[in-house]
């Protein structure tokens, strides 16, 4: 029983490579328009959610505004015809070519081949945009057939150069190519089916061997969707094309033991894992009776409980590693504070969300007023809980939330591109560190004095250092999301691989800083202990490329069990010094 996703389901390289071109163009453009030469993807949601960017689908060149001139049009990555690009070329309108390099391929193998006279059969459908593009270099003799029964309509041909549509299907490229080589058995034969729409068309087919039924999804409008549906059917097992986790409650998932999740190569990665998402909660309900435990921590992950109680975890370990007394009251406040900002900047930024397809939208517009409630009903205890501990910690605090407050508003006129302190790139991982580190190791020691300390500065470090490792690893998962709507994370920023690269060096860092300051009597041996925490940190980073084997919420969960192990084994050692000391 269980869901299994597609390990090549989303963009392929070509699709990926356009609209990270696109949205490049799109971050650094001034008030020029931008125009993508027919939908940049087969995928209606993306192109709505690239239209609040600026970047407008036209079907016709002519459909661009002649007193234009600084328009800017996307070749998408189909590709398209000399004679359409002679067109655009004519209007004056700057040309991006986003076109895939597989599908160039063809096009110079059909370039080639045409100039020697050959004639140029295109494996594919006859009225997808690729196809008529690669039938522009076919010098007018050109053929495009879809079936092997096709083969016997063409014309006595001498010469014959044989490509494929770079998402025709494996399966019937053979058949159609076995039927070629009858007629005409001089034919050249190139197989330019694309690698990845081959592995995605094998890995369909073992998922409909292997599950109770099959999931596609994408764009309607999408032929290489459209046949991964037609490959999963002629397995005999149930299969459903959809394109939002929305047509779901029109299936009847909790008939089918084992679900397979695959999707198109236009489909992007957050309404992947939305299908995902949805389609894991309704496996989870039909088990609930077996899953009650796992079903608490998934509520809890996706109504933030979960990330309150990590903060209490850390508050409890950065008191102990400051050799503080424990105060149930600063592990209160920590928890409440941090359940109330992390709702507050969900619910402040759920216009956004919504598109991307959060697995927490469901339940933040359906119950918006109880969190809302909820979260200023925890500010205020937090502030009030502070204030009675003292009024250095009720200051601090108010400052922080204060912040967290502006964070959100729009604090520079006009039409400035950092309107406010979100806008500021890469703002969101290093302010929310910042914020959970002082509530966590400032707060308890201002509360004794306000003198600065080692210990303090360790334990600060140590929790800016687990938050952003943290943070950043779930923007590498998001960051085609981030993308798409224009967010600038630290990964979006500097790119994944630099991502990789700063955060195993942070955790490097916290090793040495953990493992030292014991050592130099900055803080008690509870450091050596914390660095499990790091541990799994770490074994999480090598591992979270595997994201295919869980949903959005267990990935979230288990990035945020770091902290609750911080809390257990720092509950671990006081037992354990107690007890020997």
């Amino acid at each position: 029983m269980g869901v299994k996703l597609a390990k090549t389901a989303g963009f392929c390289m070509g699709v990926r490579r356009a609209v990270d071109l696109v949205l490049d163009i799109a971050q650094h453009k001034g008030k020029e328009d931008i125009y993508t030469y027919g939908p940049l993807i087969h995928n209606p949601q993306t192109i709505e959610l690239l239209r609040t960017r600026g970047i407008i689908p036209v079907n016709d060149v002519d459909d661009i505004d002649a007193s234009d001139k600084g328009a800017t049009i996307i070749i998408r990555a189909h590709g398209i015809s000399p004679e359409e690009r002679d067109r655009i070329k004519e209007k004056g309108i700057k040309i991006v070519d986003a076109t895939c390099p597989k599908v160039a391929h063809v096009q110079a193998i059909i370039k080639k081949h045409a100039s020697s006279n050959y004639a140029v059969i295109i494996i594919g459908d006859r009225e997808h945009p690729e196809v008529n593009g690669l039938l522009g270099y076919a010098d007018g003799n050109g053929f495009v057939i879809g079936s092997a029964e096709d083969v016997e309509n063409l014309p006595l041909l001498d010469k014959l150069c044989v490509v494929a549509q770079t998402t025709q299907s494996t399966d019937a490229f053979i058949d159609i190519v076995e039927k070629i080589k009858t007629r005409f058995p001089d034919a050249v034969i190139f197989n330019t089916i694309c690698d990845s729409t081959e592995k995605r068309q094998s890995e369909v087919k073992a998922l409909a061997a292997e599950m109770d039924a099959v999931y596609i999804v994408g764009g309607r409008n999408s032929a290489n969707t459209r046949r991964l549906v037609r490959i999963s059917q002629l397995e005999s097992k149930p299969t459903f094309h959809i394109e939002t986790a929305d047509e779901l409650k029109d299936i009847p998932s909790n008939r089918y033991e084992k679900i397979g999740i695959s999707a198109g190569a236009s489909t992007p990665n957050w309404i992947i894992n939305r299908v995902f998402d949805a389609v894991t909660s309704h496996q989870d309900e039909r088990q609930k009776q077996t899953k009650r435990l796992f079903n608490f921590w998934v509520f809890a992950v996706k109504t933030e409980i979960y990330s309150a109680m990590g903060a209490g975890c850390l508050s409890f370990a950065g008191m102990l590693l400051q050799r503080l007394p424990v105060n149930i009251l600063n592990i209160l406040t920590t928890a409440l504070y941090v359940y109330a900002m992390h709702t507050l900047n969900r619910l402040i930024n759920r216009k956004t969300s919504t598109i991307i397809g959060s697995f927490r939208e469901e339940s933040y517009l359906k119950h918006e007023h109880a969190y809302v409630s909820a979260a200023v009903v925890s500010l205020v205890m937090a502030l009030t809980i502070s204030f009675i501990a003292g009024l250095n910690a009720f200051i601090l605090l108010f400052l922080i939330s204060i912040f967290g407050v502006l964070y959100n508003t729009r604090i520079l006129p006009g039409n400035l591109r950092f309107k406010s302190l979100k806008d500021l790139p890469g703002s969101k991982n290093i302010f929310m560190a910042m914020a959970w580190a002082a509530v966590v190791a400032v707060l308890p020691q201002i509360e004794i004095s306000l003198s600065f300390t080692a210990g303090m500065l360790v334990a600060f470090l140590f929790t800016f250092g687990i938050v952003f490792v943290r943070s950043a690893i779930s923007d590498i998962l998001d960051i085609q999301s981030d993308r798409l709507i224009g967010r600038e994370t630290i990964p979006v920023l500097i790119g994944k691989k630099s991502t990789q690269i700063l955060l195993q060096g942070i955790l490097v860092l916290l090793v040495i800083l953990l493992s030292v300051s014991h050592t130099l009597g900055w803080t008690s041996s509870l450091s050596f202990t914390l660095l499990v925490c790091i541990f799994f940190m770490w074994i999480y980073f090598r591992l979270y490329v595997r994201r295919a084997a869980f949903s959005g919420v267990v990935q979230e969960g288990l990035l945020e069990t770091s902290y609750i192990i911080a809390g257990i084994t720092s509950l671990v050692w006081l037992c354990l010094t107690t007890y020997l000391g």
